[in-house]
């Protein structure tokens, strides 16, 4: 079988869903092929913020992994020369790079596996059998209304026209499940990788640490509460951030006037070595319609680890039965915060669960399955 994934995220060392699922089916079918469509470079946008310009890498073999062989995955990494406003055929040449990148490795007729709303454009292109797999729902936060227009119609399409839907979360199952079937599968955690003890990381300074790991984007961070945070630990301890930041420049230098420490992206294989030496693991989030769409990844992390938790009541932490984990609003965060790191809690060791990405692997497969033979019998 043959893949096309449309991916919101770049396959780098910061490994999200879409990776763990793409890896876990690659090393279960040694026949499977998969072109990965990574989101485009945007040189101009970067030309005139803080970072450097690049161009898109185009076509190119994947890394090498661990129990997938050479060939099996290719990654497509575009380039956006204008913005959408200017570019009104944007979308449509990304569709037409996408599909030139499957004639060029041979995909004659894959399964299409969206993530990107944007794929809607490959579903109307061709006959592929489709899977739309819902992570976040961009309908529902805070863009200029064409970009939100933009999305809703292009979810209309892959709504209305994908042969599965697969959502990551209970609030996107009854939303999206009201309109047609849907599947869940939630997000997970590679537990082996927490079963190991890990050295504290040399990065991490001295002392007492609050340590919160994921994206750092005002889609899902607070920052006014970060900083408040950081302010609070102010000679008990310290926020510290790790992640890849999507922050504006002013909201970077107000973490960093608090005394947050923000120690930018590190690859996934790192991330339990920061977890596992935290006093205590934070989750600063806004609670709004979006992030109430959300199934966390760093929920699954967080309880894996075994430390303590403080998080505003965000979907995912609000609703979980755990002793460790703390949910509290942003009025009293800080002050959780610091009496979390003014009491130690030994380490509970994490142990293989339903949670494993082995198991949404199982999950992933079984529905492409599906796919791959409802097309066979046609």
């Amino acid at each position: 079988m043959d893949l096309v994934v449309t991916s919101l995220e770049a396959w780098d060392g910061v490994w999200r869903r879409n990776q763990h699922l793409v890896a876990g089916l690659l090393r279960r079918d040694p026949g499977l092929r998969v072109l990965f469509v990574e989101p485009a470079t945007d040189p101009l946008h970067a030309a005139l913020g803080a970072s450097a310009p690049r161009l898109g890498r185009g076509l190119r073999e994947g890394p090498s992994l661990d129990g997938i062989r050479a060939g099996a995955l290719w990654l497509l990494e575009p380039t956006k020369w204008l913005p959408r406003r200017v570019d009104r055929r944007l979308d449509e040449r990304w569709a037409k790079q996408v599909l030139r990148a499957a004639r060029t490795l041979d995909l004659a007729d894959p399964v299409l596996w969206v993530n990107d709303p944007r794929g809607s454009l490959l579903v109307e292109a061709t006959q592929w059998p489709s899977l739309y797999d819902i992570t976040d729902d961009w309908t529902l936060a805070d863009r200029s209304s064409a970009e939100t227009d933009r999305i809703v119609a292009q979810e209309q399409v892959l709504l209305g026209r994908c042969d599965e839907v697969v959502v990551c979360s209970h609030a996107l199952e009854e939303s999206k499940g009201a309109l047609r079937p849907v599947t869940l599968v939630p997000n997970g955690v590679d537990t082996q990788a927490y079963l190991v003890d890990h050295d504290r990381p040399a990065d991490l300074p001295a002392g007492a640490v609050a340590v919160y790991v994921g994206t750092l984007h005002d889609d899902r961070l607070d920052v006014d509460l970060c900083v408040q945070t950081a302010q609070a630990l102010a000679g008990s301890g310290r926020l510290v951030l790790v992640g890849p930041d999507a922050l504006a420049a002013e909201q970077r230098s107000r973490l960093e006037e608090a005394g947050a420490l923000l120690l930018g992206a590190r690859p996934s294989v790192d991330v339990p070595a920061y977890l596992q030496h935290a006093d205590v693991l934070v989750v600063p989030h806004v609670v709004t319609p979006f992030t109430d769409s959300l199934d966390p990844i760093k929920l699954y992390e967080y309880q894996a680890a075994g430390r303590p938790v403080v998080s505003t009541p965000v979907a995912g932490f609000r609703d979980v039965d755990d002793d460790l984990v703390t949910v509290v609003g942003a009025a009293e965060f800080a002050h959780a915060v610091v009496g979390a790191v003014a009491s130690p809690v030994a380490t509970q060791r994490a142990r293989e669960s339903s949670a494993d990405w082995s198991r949404r692997v199982d999950q992933m497969r079984e529905i492409l399955g599906r796919l791959h033979a409802g097309r066979s019998a046609s």
